[in-house]
């Protein structure tokens, strides 16, 4: 194998880290597929669209204010758990397969998953007893 055709080994821990604390604004889209990644620019575009909606709508509930924001994050947080638990075999074929290196998943993976599955779950649990409050008490209880 020659120097002209590796590519950079892409982590599958780094990865996922980057899907649970970054994703809402790309990061771990940018680091897998690079600048061109529209899916990458999508969750980038959710910031800056909710200030603008923040800016237009102040004084409204912040999870109006925020929800593009809030569905990105929890579309990296379910993009972080399915990349963690690809197959190192798996994960190597689609994005390590010119690298010459192969991944090897350890304890540090699984404890970060365990985390942002729990992340995950509780703003996933908040946003929609939120919502219910705002819908039918008109935000009675908060």
């Amino acid at each position: 194998m020659t120097l002209a055709n590796t590519t950079p080994h892409k982590n599958k821990a780094l990865t996922a880290l980057l899907a649970a604390v970054f994703g809402c604004i790309g990061l771990h889209r940018f680091y897998l597929a690079g600048k061109k990644d529209k899916w990458g620019w999508l969750h980038f575009s959710s910031l800056p669209l909710s200030m603008v909606i923040h800016y237009f709508y102040f004084g409204k509930p912040e999870i109006v204010q925020y929800s593009l924001l809030l569905i990105s994050f929890l579309a990296a947080i379910l993009q972080a758990l399915v990349m963690g638990l690809t197959p190192d075999e798996k994960w190597d074929a689609k994005y390590n397969s010119k690298s010459g290196k192969t991944s090897e998943s350890t304890w540090p993976l699984a404890l970060l998953l365990v985390l942002t599955l729990g992340v995950g779950a509780f703003t996933l649990i908040a946003a929609i007893a939120r919502t219910f409050d705002l819908l039918y008490t008109g935000g009675a209880y908060g």
